[in-house]
């Protein structure tokens, strides 16, 4: 008498957006240690259906998922959210997918328990077979099912990227969703708009405007988009220049000073007027109140026309001080490397406006600083690394690649839309309204990289190697390390539960592969990086981890979510600058001083970008958010439970901190952080 087939229960969900559905018909293969079943239609996608087998299959350690044409019906997407099968014991095997399936295909997934997908585990002879039956390409699930992206090198002596050169081209499970995709697009159309109109009210302001009040004017029409009241009024001041250092959009620049550099002649009688007659510069250099902001890396950057017209660029010096009632304000700058007699020290006991003049420049600097390099290398670049090298190197259903995926989400599409890879991206638009064109870009990339180390990426000894953790009032020092902690203690529970002691991280190759990538293409194997080219330990993969979640949300929502309102008005946060530096203490005018800085039609089309840019509540994902549930454990879901509630709390630190200032610090409040860089 022939045995009773054996009944798997089997439900499959599709996700919940917009267009995730298909018409074509849906199979399923069931493959576990004795065997595979035969390939079963289902009927309905999300009910539970019956699959029956001649045996037991034993353990479910794969599923292969097949899509093939449907009658008369054209091939459609599908978007898989998860799989969930039950044994004829009850034993249920989980499998995440959150996969869009395109053409007529299989695809296969493994189960999702962590600890059985890493390849320290994967000992059994049962399994080692089975892997063999499903093929080189697959290695049974090991690999994702979409086409891995290829690297490609960017610039030279720049971190590398996704061979993907438009947003036609990007694979769809890495491309926006449709309600990203039309807030991003939807916005961009807005900013043509806004860029005729900000051209508009340009040109009205110079035919009824005086020279004079060219800039009170520019606030005028720049009103009418942005609430950017506080910088207009005080973009002048010592104390509002200062703070930006601490709490802008370019925290990281700053650093303690010991010793007046070389270069830097600045002596006791320059500066005895700004620090008082209480104290001296030896005696304050002596306290840790010194700080230096030096912005050698754009020394000998090549400049580009604007407006058909030479820009010019500076490598300043600024020194500061740090008053005993916590602002910090400039007590002296110098506008380029070289002492001497073509390059005075200015102060700020200088006459009107060429002190100002001497700010503004390095504000010109900070521009280029930050948009270059905190924001597009270590905030942009770094993140595409991070997700290559994630997709190429790590299998879905390995517990690291679970932790990243949702921090690398849309990373690569923001990068080729947003970035400066084509005519048609925003960031190619602002390269024509900046004084480094592509040309001086690539080589502030390269210098930049040259310089980054794996102390600057992770902020604890950063804020170490700064000499900055006694600074008053540098709410992203407080902010960010408090959301470290918070990402480094869930870091750490997840890393334990799978990864028991040091063997276990250094016999994972999938693990060693994916750190040799970012080491290779990210840091072009340079090992005075300080970066890892190998993981050694579980304590170095827990900072690792907590490097690259922290850089790809909390550090760039730090540098990008202020852009608009720090440079909507544009003599805070200059793109270019149409005169040389000043080589001579010469008075100089208000006309003079706009005759620099740059025209308004230059001024409309960065903003333009700055807007677009700005960050979005649609088809957001803030820190801790994990809608999709790619762990199917109950340890790592109460881990990201508790994640949840240390951010909740840190957001409630924050907010009444807030509450007491006249500037508020929001761009680490937790939830205005996005999981990934997505904009």
């Amino acid at each position: 008498e022939p045995n009773q087939p054996v009944i798997y229960k089997v439900q499959v969900t599709t996700g919940k957006g917009l267009l995730t559905g298909t018409f074509d018909s849906i199979s399923i293969t069931l493959v576990g240690t004795n065997g595979e079943s035969p390939k079963h239609l289902l009927n309905r996608v999300g009910t539970k259906q019956e699959v029956p087998c001649e045996h037991d299959l034993g353990p479910v350690l794969l599923i292969r998922l097949h899509k093939d044409p449907y009658s008369f019906f054209p091939e459609s997407s599908w978007f898989c959210d998860a799989v969930r099968v039950t044994s004829p014991q009850g034993e249920v095997f989980r499998f995440p997918c959150y996969t869009w399936v395109e053409g007529y295909c299989t695809v296969s997934f493994r189960e999702g328990t962590g600890e059985l997908s890493l390849p320290t585990r994967l000992g059994v002879p049962n399994e080692r077979d089975t892997w063999r039956q499903v093929g080189e390409g697959w290695r049974m699930g090991l690999l994702t099912p979409i086409s891995l992206p290829r690297w490609k090198e960017y610039l030279p002596g720049v971190p590398w990227c996704a061979d993907i050169d438009t947003p036609e081209s990007i694979e769809y499970n890495i491309h926006f969703s449709f309600p990203k995709a039309s807030a991003f697009f939807g916005r961009g159309t807005a900013d043509t708009l806004q860029h005729f109109i900000f051209r508009f009210f340009s040109i009205s302001i110079l035919l009824q405007c005086s020279t004079r009040d060219y800039y009170n004017a520019q606030h005028g029409a720049l009103s009418f988009f942005t609430s950017s009241e506080y910088v207009y009024k005080h973009w002048k001041d010592d104390e509002f220049f200062g703070y930006q250092y601490l709490n802008g959009i370019n925290p990281v620049v700053i650093r303690k000073c010991t010793q007046i550099p070389a270069n830097f002649p600045v002596t006791q009688e320059m500066v005895a007027g700004s620090l008082g007659e209480s104290t001296t510069l030896k005696e304050e250099l002596k306290k840790g109140t010194i700080f230096l902001a030096d912005y050698k890396v754009l020394e000998g950057v090549p400049t580009t026309l604007v407006n058909g017209k030479e820009q010019f660029i500076a490598a300043p010096l600024c020194l500061l001080h740090q008053k005993p009632t916590g602002e910090i304000t400039p007590i002296a700058i110098q506008l380029s490397q070289h002492p001497g007699h073509q390059s005075p020290i200015f102060l700020p006991t200088d006459d009107g406006w060429i002190w100002i003049l001497a700010k503004t420049w390095v504000r010109n600097a900070e521009f280029h600083t930050h948009e270059v390099i905190a924001h597009l290398l270590r905030g942009h670049l770094m993140a595409e690394v991070f997700t290559v090298a994630t997709l190429r190197q790590l299998p879905m259903c390995h517990p690291l690649y679970k932790l990243l995926i949702p921090h690398l989400r849309y990373s690569i599409h923001i990068n080729v839309t947003s970035g400066l890879r084509l005519p048609c991206t925003v960031g190619f638009l602002l390269l024509q309204a900046i004084a480094t064109g592509r040309k001086g870009l690539a080589v502030i990339l390269s210098k930049a990289l040259d310089n980054l180390t794996y102390t600057d990426l992770c902020l604890p000894d950063d804020i170490e190697s700064r000499g900055v953790g006694s600074l008053l009032n540098y709410y992203y020092r407080d902010d960010g390390m408090k959301i470290w902690d918070a990402i480094e203690s869930f870091v750490s529970g997840i890393v334990e539960l799978y990864y028991k002691n040091n063997l276990c991280v250094q016999r994972d190759y999938e693990l060693q592969a994916w750190i040799s990538d970012i080491f290779t293409r990210g840091f072009l194997t340079r090992r005075s990086s300080g970066i890892p080219s190998s993981l050694r330990s579980v304590p170095e993969l827990i900072k690792f981890l907590t490097m690259v979640v922290f850089t790809c949300s909390a550090y760039h929502a730090a540098v990008n979510s202020g852009q608009f309102e720090l440079g909507a008005f544009m003599p805070n946060l200059p793109s270019s600058m149409r005169k040389p530096p000043p080589q001579v203490k010469a008075a100089v005018t208000l006309g003079e001083f706009l005759d620099t800085i740059p025209e308004m039609n230059t001024t409309s089309q960065v903003l333009s970008v700055l807007w677009v840019l700005r960050n979005e509540d649609l088809d957001m994902k803030q820190l801790g958010q994990y809608d999709e549930e790619h762990f199917v454990e109950e340890e790592p879901k109460q881990l990201i439970t508790a994640f949840q509630e240390r951010l909740a709390h840190i957001s409630e630190e924050i907010k009444k901190r807030n509450e007491s200032l006249e500037l508020p610090y929001t761009y680490l409040f937790p939830p205005s952080i996005e999981n990934s860089t997505a904009i």
